[in-house]
Parts: C-alpha cells; sequence; structure tokens
C-alpha cells in the first residue's frame, strides 16, 4: 500500500470541534484518489495534513513506506516528496512559465534543469508558452503550468485542491480529461479534493466522501454516485 493514513484528527486553534476526526484512506500506488465534499467539510485540511502544512492532534501518515508524521516523527514538507497544485495555481507572475517550473528543482544542476522542464512542458503541451508570463495565459494554460511546476521534481504523491474551479464548464470538461491522461501516463498517485460529483466520478479511481470532518462513504465511484 503506497499510502497509508489511520486515524487522523485534527482541530484548528480556537475550534470547538475536531475539523478532521478519525481519517482513514490506503492508495495503492498509481491511484487516483478524490476526497467529495461540500465547503467547510474539512477535505483540504486532509491536503494540508499529508503535504504537512498542519499538524495533526493525532493518527499517523505513511507515504511509500516512510513514516511523515505519527506520535513521534514529523517530516518537514519540504522533505515529504509531495507535491500541490492550489486552487488559484499560485504561479509567481514575475516569472515566465519555464521559470516558474525550474523555482521547484533544487539540487540539480542548470542544464538537468532546462531537460527536465522541457520535458514537463512537452507533457502538459506547453512547450510553445515557456517564455510567457501568467497574465498571458488562459485559464487552463495557468492550470497546466502549475501542474508542471508541481510534476517538475518527481514526487511521489501529488496532492490537487478544487484543480477545476476556476474554470468554465466547457474548459472544466476538457482540462478534465487532459489532467486524468497526464496522471495515468506517469502513473502518478494522486489525491484531489472536489465538492463537484462530476469531477470525482470522471477523474478518481476511488471516493471518499467527507462531511464535518468523518468519512461519511468511500467506494469505487460506480458504487457510490449515481
Amino acid at each position: 500500500m503506497f499510502v497509508k493514513i489511520k486515524g487522523l484528527n485534527f482541530r484548528y486553534k480556537n475550534a470547538k470541534e475536531e475539523t478532521i476526526n478519525d481519517f482513514h484512506l490506503r492508495i495503492n500506488k498509481g491511484e487516483i484518489v478524490s476526497i467529495l465534499g461540500q465547503s467547510g467539510s474539512g477535505k483540504s485540511t486532509v491536503l494540508r495534513l499529508v503535504a504537512g502544512l498542519e499538524m495533526p492532534g493525532s493518527g499517523s501518515i505513511i507515504i511509500n513506506n516512510v513514516v511523515m508524521v505519527d506520535d513521534n516523527n514529523f517530516v518537514l514538507p519540504e522533505k515529504r516528496g509531495v507535491g500541490m497544485v492550489f486552487q488559484d495555481y499560485a504561479l509567481f507572475p514575475h516569472l515566465t512559465v519555464e521559470e516558474n517550473v525550474m523555482f521547484g528543482l533544487k539540487k540539480i544542476d542548470r542544464k538537468a534543469k532546462k531537460v527536465r522542464v522541457g520535458e514537463v512542458l512537452a507533457l502538459v503541451n506547453l512547450k510553445e508558452f515557456s517564455k510567457r508570463y501568467p497574465y498571458e495565459l488562459s485559464g487552463g494554460q495557468q492550470q497546466r503550468a502549475a501542474l508542471a511546476r508541481a510534476l517538475a521534481p518527481q514526487p511521489s504523491l501529488l496532492l490537487l485542491d478544487e484543480p477545476f474551479s476556476n474554470l468554465d464548464k466547457d474548459l472544466q470538461l476538457k482540462i478534465r480529461e487532459e489532467l486524468k491522461g497526464i496522471l495515468k501516463a506517469t502513473g502518478i498517485t494522486a489525491i484531489f479534493v472536489t465538492h463537484d460529483q462530476s469531477d470525482a466520478k470522471a477523474l478518481a479511481d476511488y471516493i471518499v466522501i467527507l462531511e464535518k470532518g468523518k468519512i461519511l462513504q468511500e467506494g469505487k465511484p460506480l458504487e457510490i454516485l449515481e
């Protein structure tokens, strides 16, 4: 099992109730899992806990047989090998697409960086846009640039927070198919959160429905979504 999350609990400071309550999840390598829920259900908090941006009150997270957090361990976010695509894409406006993608590449020489940037931009069909700035891109292109930046360091796990919420419906359908193709082509394991059942159904191999921090239902899309 590639990702094992067990007994995860979390409460924000000054909150009266747990935001996440006894959350568990097991993910096979290369699987795409969706956490589905309405606003305030705690789904984005789960991503923050997996990424190491928040510390759980209790529980454990193991990725690729490495304990990321439990009662005795806490691995810093930059050492987890986890990539994240935020809802607003979080591209640096003063950097070109190429520079944005290169930003996350550390510990390799400039020549190797250029090669890797070329590879991921080709993967997301943005090679011809490498010298453009984010404001010169459409919403769909910005989304793909953010994806390229997250994929460049070859993360063991990719987290996506409401990846289609800023796109209009037609573009949403197109990007959804592109994203699934890219994830399956790379064989990367991914968790994405969404409030949209159609997104979860189209993209995910497995779905967890979250309500008020608790798992309401989980299973394969056809088993739990009509």
